[in-house]
């Protein structure tokens, strides 16, 4: 879902600069709003925190490890393979595709400037 391209990479210079601006602004706290699950999961390799939405990212994982309730529907559409389990990319396809059975909303992250909150909520999961 979303961009399904290799993007431009500029997300970290992005966040630099607009870490910046906050600053600038006196600030030190800057909240996304991640409109995908692989969204909130770069967000998280970039220093951002859960203000809203840990707890279904969690269960998002739990679900897709063996024996998970997620990890048993594989196969019902093509956005349903088994190799969701190991790739971030895979479970966002499944994700958008209805397997949680209610949409990916009500995610809030934030970021303090210059600090990373260390958060994974993926940890037996990569690209």
């Amino acid at each position: 879902p979303g961009q399904v391209r290799r993007g431009l990479r500029l997300l970290p210079s992005a966040i630099a600069a607009f870490e910046s601006f906050v600053q600038s602004l006196g600030h030190d706290l800057y909240f996304v709003e991640p409109l995908y699950y692989h969204n909130a999961v770069i967000f998280e390799n970039y220093g951002f925190s859960y203000q809203i939405g840990k707890k279904l990212m969690e269960r998002i994982e739990a679900g897709f490890v063996e024996g998970g309730d997620l990890h048993a529907q594989p196969g019902s559409t093509p956005f349903r393979q088994h190799e969701a389990e190991h790739s971030i990319r895979l479970r966002s396809w499944a994700i958008h595709d209805g397997l949680l059975g209610e949409l990916f909303t009500n995610v809030t992250m934030y970021k303090r400037v210059g600090k990373s909150a260390g958060i994974n909520t993926h940890p037996s999961c990569a690209w």
